[in-house]
């Protein structure tokens, strides 16, 4: 779900600045999203709001127009806000991404306290590929993402880590004298990624990579095929259709483990759906997930 009243926001922004760099600075924005937010606004009107030459940025005739509009429709919004300061039941819609295995062994208990206290609020569920969260995130496409955290989240993020898993590196069960000296199934990029290569160069050694598939889930079919070994997060492979067919190898050191937050803009704290749920999500103290990747418990 988009967040128009977000765009609205942007778009004045930027009609008062004129300035694309400034834009994004203020508002906590990258540059690419506010150039895709004003992409979509053209598109959905019809009409060019600006005009981009070797002078600067100016306004269109129709982003004159459209300003007057975006000025009466946030006057509205915050009207009705006042008169309404404390409603007694949150209504509307939150747009939530989470992989399928996050679903699966994470939301349930996450998001139990949040339906309980909000029936009304409609939860709209996306799933894909881990990599891409925090990027549909940022780019406004969802308003909350449960994700893997990076070292480095981006500054107009926001995080609360809810689980800490482990990252172990598996094998087909059937495979004989499994070894730590490959061949590997990798994923193609993400977090889990870049902490396999940090493990690998910790050794000092350079893994033979036969097979790099964009989610968990299929590397670990991979791995039950007898195609390599595979580093994935325990989570993932405690959920697995495969699991039975997969065996772990032992790693001394291993793997770094993974935290999973919840992230949101750090703008959108001002939203009450979303201040709320992150009201009613305890942070996790760095309590390792247990086998069957439970959340961190809630704590008043």
């Amino acid at each position: 779900m988009r967040d128009n009243r977000r765009e609205l926001q942007l778009f004045l922004h930027l009609a008062q600045t004129l300035n694309f760099g400034r834009t994004s600075l203020d508002c906590h924005v990258s540059p690419a999203t506010l150039t895709r937010t004003v992409q979509r606004l053209e598109a959905d009107l019809g009409h060019r709001l600006f005009d981009r030459g070797a002078r600067g940025v100016s306004l269109t005739a129709e982003g004159h127009r459209f300003r007057e509009y975006a000025v009466q429709a946030l006057e509205l919004w915050r009207a009705y806000r006042e008169e309404h300061p404390d409603p007694a039941e949150l209504t509307g819609r939150l747009a939530l991404f989470a992989t399928v295995t996050a679903c699966q062994a994470l939301l349930p208990d996450l998001l139990a306290p949040f339906r309980a206290a909000h029936p009304q609020v409609r939860l709209d569920l996306r799933t894909g590929d881990a990599a891409a969260a925090l990027a549909r995130l940022d780019e406004g496409e969802v308003d909350v993402a449960l994700a893997g955290i990076p070292v480095r989240l981006p500054e107009p993020l926001v995080s609360r880590t809810v689980a800490v898993t482990e990252l172990v590196l598996v094998t087909a069960r059937d495979r004989p004298d499994p070894k730590l000296d490959g061949p590997f199934v990798l994923p193609h990029r993400g977090l889990v990624r870049e902490a396999a290569d940090r493990w690998f160069r910790a050794r000092g050694t350079t893994p033979d990579v036969v097979c790099e598939p964009d989610g968990h889930e299929g590397l670990l079919t991979l791995v039950a095929l007898g195609f390599g070994t595979g580093v994935v997060p325990r989570l993932v492979l405690e959920c697995s259709a495969v699991r039975e067919r997969l065996a772990v190898v032992a790693a001394d050191p291993a793997p770094e483990p993974l935290p999973i937050g919840l992230c949101v803009r750090r703008a959108d704290l001002r939203r009450p759906l979303v201040a709320t749920l992150w009201s009613l999500t305890a942070p996790c103290q760095d309590r390792p997930a247990r086998a069957a990747g439970r959340a961190c418990p809630n704590r008043s």
